[in-house]
C-alpha cells in the first residue's frame, strides 16, 4: 500500500463563483466604483483609465473583483443631501470640439456630458462649464493642443483636477477641491505641444443649487 497517496491533503478547488461569467451590470458596478474612486483621488488618471479597460475585457466575475480589491465599495453618504443628477444612463459617445485653424466654444446652458473631447491644431476651444448642468457627478475632458489653445472653466464650487503634459508647451489645471463631498468633479486630462491647455475656475461663479437646476432642466 502506498501511504503517500493517503496522506495527501486533498487541493481546495478554486472558488467556483470566480469561473461565472461576467454580465454588462457586474462591469457596471465595477465602473461605478473605479469611477468613484477617481472622483475622490484614490486612483489617478492613468490608472483610471488602465482598470476601466481591464473591466470591459474582463470575462469572470474572477477578473472583475481584483480591480476594486483595494477600494472601499460605493456606499451612500447619509448625513450629505445628494444632488439630483438624474437617472444612471449608460455612457454615451463623447462630445467632440474641433478647432483646425478655427475657434469653437461651449458656453451657456447646456448639459455636460461624461467625456468630451478637444482638439485644437493652430485652433482654440473655449469651455465654460460655469452655467452648465451636470448630469453626473464625474466628468472627463481630454484635451489636446497643438500649436493651439484650450481653455476651460468652471464653477469656483465644484472639484477640479487634471493629469497631463506640456511639450514645449503648458498644461495647467488649477486644483480645487470642493466643500460639499457631493459636489461634481471635472477631471482634465491631455497634453499640449507648443500650445495651451489651462483650466480654472471663473471668479465669482457658482453653482449656488445644483439640484434645483437640474430638476427644472429635467422637468
Amino acid at each position: 500500500m502506498d501511504l503517500d497517496k493517503h496522506s495527501q491533503k486533498p487541493v481546495a478547488p478554486a472558488d467556483p463563483g470566480d469561473a461565472i461569467r461576467a454580465s454588462d451590470a457586474d462591469r457596471d458596478r465595477i465602473a461605478d466604483i473605479l469611477r468613484d474612486a477617481l472622483a475622490e483621488g484614490r486612483l489617478d488618471a492613468e490608472e483610471h483609465s488602465e482598470r476601466i479597460d481591464a473591466v470591459y475585457r474582463a470575462k469572470t466575475l474572477g477578473e472583475l473583483e481584483p480591480l476594486v480589491r483595494d477600494l472601499p465599495a460605493t456606499r451612500k453618504r447619509p448625513d450629505s443631501p445628494a444632488y439630483a443628477y438624474g437617472p444612471d444612463e449608460p455612457a454615451g459617445p463623447a462630445e467632440n470640439l474641433v478647432a483646425v485653424f478655427s475657434s469653437s466654444t461651449r458656453k451657456g446652458r447646456w448639459r455636460v456630458g461624461r467625456r468630451t473631447n478637444a482638439f485644437s491644431l493652430f485652433g482654440s476651444i473655449e469651455i465654460d462649464l460655469t452655467e452648465a448642468l451636470f448630469g453626473q457627478r464625474l466628468t472627463v475632458i481630454n484635451a489636446t493642443a497643438i500649436f493651439g489653445n484650450v481653455e476651460i472653466r468652471v464653477p469656483e464650487n465644484i472639484s477640479l483636477r487634471g493629469s497631463g503634459t506640456g511639450f514645449f508647451g503648458n498644461f495647467d489645471v488649477l486644483t480645487l477641491e470642493a466643500a460639499d463631498p457631493e459636489a461634481p468633479v471635472v477631471v482634465v486630462n491631455g497634453y499640449s505641444v507648443f500650445g495651451n491647455v489651462e483650466a480654472k475656475p471663473k471668479r465669482g461663479r457658482f453653482i449656488a443649487d445644483l439640484h434645483d437646476r437640474l430638476r427644472k432642466h429635467l422637468g
